[in-house]
């Protein structure tokens, strides 16, 4: 809770115009009701903090918390150490989604209902129940799953190259799509993310014991009175709408659903009651950070946060893989 706090509190201090960290917490104190506390921001600093900065670090901490959290219950119902939100199809259903969207003219990606994030969505979804479908015929289980996500990903990445060949003077746009990114243009994008937010970590704050159990394996969990299958699905398409709805607004942001869930694992153990939690916790600070990192180290320019979370994920993750010794699986 404090270092993601912290990160807040940085993504909302600094940038392009730096502002005292301290009178920014006490301009978020002031923002609660019945609170007043006078920050010492002069005007312009706190059109800043509240009109611009706050919707973005808000709809990064919500990305974040949604794809590390989903990317955790996805390692756990299908037992795969290297599965994210994207498993299933999520980002080439997107990408195929608001590439059509894009090189037919509808939109820019930006605003509550912009068809870019409207068609990501959609795709998205498609991509989720075509793997499922696919999946059925191997009985459900998660190798079938997976091998038909892997199948209809492929296919949909196919069809995305055929598309942006097709139509070779938006590629920028699409490319600049693909990378990643939380700018908003005001609070229209967080609000449009939070129910599936919500739904996503409320369902698997729900499920985290059940997700314990089915690290031991199908038959000894249904010993035990679960039943996997009911339980895989409800995780699975739960996860899937919360990343198809994170991928909408903010892009395909890689590696957050599979860093942040193993690095906790790392530091408090496997166990699910941690994990899930937590995984929403710090999965939203890392994006804030991220983000922090994106429009500032190249400033005046930004760079694709996609770019970021790889660059700052991986030396990270190696780092705490080498200074412990508990193990992952």
């Amino acid at each position: 809770m404090g270092f993601s706090l912290i990160a807040v509190l940085a993504g909302l201090a600094f940038g392009p115009v730096s502002l005292p960290i301290l009178d920014v917490a006490r301009e978020l104190l002031d923002m609660i009701p019945g609170v007043h506390i006078e920050s010492g921001l002069s005007g312009t600093a706190t059109a800043i903090v509240r009109e611009i900065r706050l919707p973005r670090v808000v709809l990064g901490f919500l990305v974040g918390g949604t794809l590390s959290v989903g990317g955790a219950a996805y390692q756990g119902a299908f037992r795969n150490p290297l599965a994210d939100p994207y498993l299933l199809g999520v980002a080439a259903g997107a990408g195929l989604g608001a590439t059509v969207a894009i090189t037919s003219n509808l939109g820019d990606g930006a605003g509550f209902i912009d068809p870019v994030p409207l068609a990501a969505f959609a795709g998205a979804l498609i991509a989720v129940v075509l793997s499922y479908a696919a999946g059925s015929a191997g009985g459900r289980s998660a190798a079938s799953l997976i091998l038909a996500g892997v199948a209809v990903a492929s296919f949909l990445t196919a069809v995305q190259t055929f598309v942006l060949q097709a139509n070779s003077d938006a590629f920028r746009e699409v490319y600049s799509w693909i990378l990643g990114r939380v700018a908003t243009s005001g609070w229209s994008e967080p609000v449009l993310l939070l129910p599936y937010f919500l739904l996503t970590v409320v369902v698997l704050m729900r499920y985290r014991n059940a997700l314990d159990l089915l690290a031991v394996g199908d038959e000894e969990a249904e010993s035990l009175g679960l039943e996997p299958r009911k339980v895989r699905l409800i995780v699975v398409v739960v996860a899937s709408l919360g990343a198809a709805a994170a991928v909408s607004v903010s892009g395909l942001i890689g590696f957050v659903g599979i860093i942040v869930p193993h690095t906790i694992r790392l530091l408090v153990g496997v166990s699910y009651r941690l994990v899930v939690p937590l995984s929403v916790l710090l999965g939203g600070a890392f994006m804030v950070l991220a983000d922090l990192a994106a429009r500032t180290v190249v400033d005046p320019a930004e760079l694709p946060i996609g770019v970021v979370t790889a660059v700052l994920g991986a030396p990270f993750f190696v780092l705490v893989l080498r200074s412990s010794r508990r193990e992952v699986w």
